[in-house]
């Protein structure tokens, strides 16, 4: 047990702890920093009328993100338990309910699923790292890269191998634990990361369509800009930040106390979105050097810039450095998302760690085959929001991480008690009683406001009316 300044006796973390508050930033930083920031939001930009959607994201990011991820944190450090234990257990200290574990066992099974069909684009990139080595999109045409992208995860042997692999690269880091795995690992991929994304944008400066790039991405087009387009930017924050999933619950358990939960939030809310416009900003003047079109979908990395890459000179070279770059980026997210259900299964069944990552680790594994399969076997198996992946894809970005965030952001500022929040913020000034207003009244009527558009409610309040 630790002791704080007032004398209380504080519960320790069963997991150990991160080293130093830099530690903790990077590891936070590592599992914010993935595929969302590099694949996905230059392409859910591109979709959603650039500046447009850029502008919503940051302000999604600023007044919800920020101060969910404050709780988040907070509320791991609290409890010093995997999520679903920490919940239940700040519930019946806090006088409410134990009935607050479902929403850590939702943040869980959302990290399950997230990193299920994570992995296997995640796996993609590996497959890209030896084409791009290997000079397979040299010169080729847009033909010849959209048929290898075909080719490749048209044949599910190939995409769950990748996966596969990638799963197994996600369950050694895992295994190894906080300062042994998780923390060595992001010490080198975190700085090494973005060393790379400088590289690639110092080349995208010289492409001679640096500016058609920037003004895309900051010249705002509201008519392209829709409530379905709010919703994707509010899904896009809670996605590249890792809220709402349990993994930075998981993580500010392992915090040590002198660590200021503030700044922590502040660096790495800084850190993710500044990593998020710095891809598009790489990213897309190499598509309008090319003549491509940013709102390319998920294929824009894997068709669109193969084939920008292609056309340079020194090509093979920076299509390797960037797809080395997604992998890192996918790698340090994985091992966050692994992270809640290894310390539930840890402690609930007290299992070892390693056993514990294994168990979970197959479980994903299992779960992916089924977004494996959804490009080429169950290609034609479409439901509600379309093949197996985009379901899962849907539900946890749209759906579980933005309920999970707003149940977070109601239990940090309703259910505690101020002495408690403000005991793990260690601020009582103007900082403190910013974060309440923003977790307790800005963030979840925007969150509630946001989901209800998204599913027809208040449309359909509003016909009502009318």
């Amino acid at each position: 047990m630790l002791k704080n300044q007032a004398g209380d006796a504080k519960r320790d973390s069963l997991h150990g702890h991160w080293s130093s508050r830099m530690a903790f930033i990077l590891a936070v930083t590592g599992s914010a920093v993935g595929l969302g920031n590099i694949w996905k939001f230059p392409y859910v930009a591109g979709e959603n009328g650039g500046g447009a959607f850029v502008l919503v994201y940051l302000i999604c990011v600023i007044v919800i993100g920020m101060p969910v991820m404050m709780s988040e944190i907070l509320i791991g450090r609290r409890g010093r338990r995997n999520p679903v234990a920490t919940m239940e257990l700040l519930g019946k200290e806090e006088g409410s309910s134990p009935r607050w574990k479902w929403v850590g066992g939702m943040g869980v099974v959302g990290g399950i699923l997230i990193l299920s069909y994570y992995s296997v684009v995640a796996g993609w990139t590996l497959a890209y790292i030896v084409k791009s080595a290997t000079g397979a999109f040299a010169g080729a045409s847009a033909a010849a890269v959209g048929a290898e992208f075909d080719s490749f995860v048209g044949d599910w042997r190939q995409v769950g191998l990748t996966h596969t692999i990638f799963m197994a690269l996600a369950i050694f880091v895992v295994a190894r634990g906080v300062e042994r795995g998780l923390e060595q690992a992001v010490r080198f991929m975190v700085p090494a990361l973005l060393l790379l994304m400088f590289v690639l944008l110092a080349y995208s400066i010289n492409s001679g369509y640096f500016g058609q790039g920037v003004s895309f991405m900051f010249t705002p087009d509201w008519t392209k800009l829709t409530w379905g387009s709010v919703l994707a930017a509010l899904g896009q924050a809670f996605f590249t930040l890792s809220i709402g999933m349990g993994a930075v619950m998981a993580y500010g358990a392992y915090l040590p106390e002198e660590t200021s939960i503030t700044g922590a939030s502040a660096a790495v809310v800084t850190a993710d979105t500044g990593i998020a416009i710095l891809a598009g900003l790489a990213i897309f003047p190499l598509v309008f050097a090319n003549g491509l079109t940013p709102a390319a979908g998920p294929g824009l990395v894997f068709n669109t810039l193969p084939l920008a890459f292609g056309q340079m000179q020194g090509g093979v070279f920076f299509a390797t450095i960037f797809f080395v770059l997604l992998a890192f980026a996918a790698w340090t997210s994985a091992i966050g998302l692994m992270e809640p259900a290894v310390a539930w299964i840890v402690e609930r069944f007290n299992r070892t760690r390693a056993q514990a990552t294994v168990m979970i680790g197959l479980l994903i594994w299992v779960i992916g085959f089924g977004s494996v399969l959804s490009f080429n076997v169950l290609a034609d198996l479409t439901f509600l929001a379309g093949t197996i992946y985009d379901n899962v894809d849907y539900l946890t970005s749209n759906i579980m991480l933005p309920l999970g965030g707003l149940l977070i952001a109601v239990f940090a500022g309703w259910v505690m008690c101020r002495n408690s929040t403000s005991d793990e913020l260690g601020n009582s000034g103007n900082l403190f009683k910013a974060w309440r207003i923003l977790a307790r009244f800005v963030a979840p009527l925007g969150i509630l406001f946001v989901l209800l558009k998204a599913v027809g409610l208040l449309d359909w309040v509003a016909s009502l009316i009318a």
